[in-house]
């Protein structure tokens, strides 16, 4: 199998190439920081098929097109890459808001523009977002990742309901908080914190299955569920509390 794996030098990304490092996968890791491929290519090429690297940086989106046009059709893509700027900058400028939802958003499009044409004509494979449960509900810190996190299920759903016809899975994951260099930015206690390890397990394990949705951890899931059921004036209470 095929597999690209955007956001690979670090984090979520590096332990999905991990866990999907067999005999029988051929790799495709991209990331901007080429010594950390480097390195990681020669921890998992003895036990993987091939490792490929495409080190360019996601918002370069002419250069990253041009990374995707010498891709053979993947298998699958999982579109892993992401940041936050904390939830300390209270009032990010337009410059931080622009380069969030550049990663977050508009370069999983840049990718897909270039290989979703590919796999319709194929007829087959999957197409992996990796969202947040932040995308279901927005603290005042938080805005502008959870608004783009919001943003990239909507065109998920998009790219669901055009691709399905034509073979392709299309599959929205919403984890909570895992150890990553992302989560490390967080100056609080996170509920329910999953080991990096156990997180991409779980992913994994909802990919290889070929869930169209994951939310998890469950009990995390169903409380921000409950959240959003509560009339306005009482959770404006409970954010102005934990705020």
């Amino acid at each position: 199998m095929k597999i690209l794996i955007t956001g690979a030098s670090s984090g979520l990304g590096t332990e999905f190439a991990r866990q999907y490092a067999t005999k029988e996968n051929e790799l495709f890791l991209l990331a901007r920081r080429e010594e950390r491929l480097v390195r990681l290519k020669n921890e998992l090429q003895d036990r993987c098929k091939n490792i490929t690297l495409i080190c360019v940086d996601v918002t370069a989106f002419e250069a990253l097109q041009e990374q995707m046009k010498k891709l053979p059709v993947m298998d699958m893509v999982i579109l892993n890459a992401g940041i936050s700027i904390g939830h300390l900058n209270a009032v990010p400028t337009i410059s931080e808001f622009k380069k969030l939802y550049d990663v977050n958003v508009l370069a999983n499009h840049a990718i897909l523009e270039i290989l979703l044409p590919k796999m319709r004509a194929k007829r087959s494979g999957k197409v992996v977002f990796i969202s947040s449960l932040a995308s279901l509900f927005s603290m005042p810190s938080s805005k502008v990742y959870s608004s783009s996190k919001r943003a990239l299920n909507a065109y998920a759903e998009g790219v669901r309901y055009k691709y399905t016809p034509y073979g392709i899975k299309v599959i929205t994951i919403l984890p909570g908080f895992i150890k990553s260099e992302l989560t490390d930015k967080n100056e609080f206690t996170m509920p329910f914190l999953l080991e990096t390890e156990e997180g991409v397990s779980r992913m994994k394990r909802a990919i290889d299955t070929g869930k169209e949705f994951y939310a998890f951890p469950l009990r995390f899931y169903l409380i921000i569920r409950f959240f959003n059921l509560l009339p306005s004036f009482l959770s404006q209470r409970i954010v102005n509390y934990l705020s």
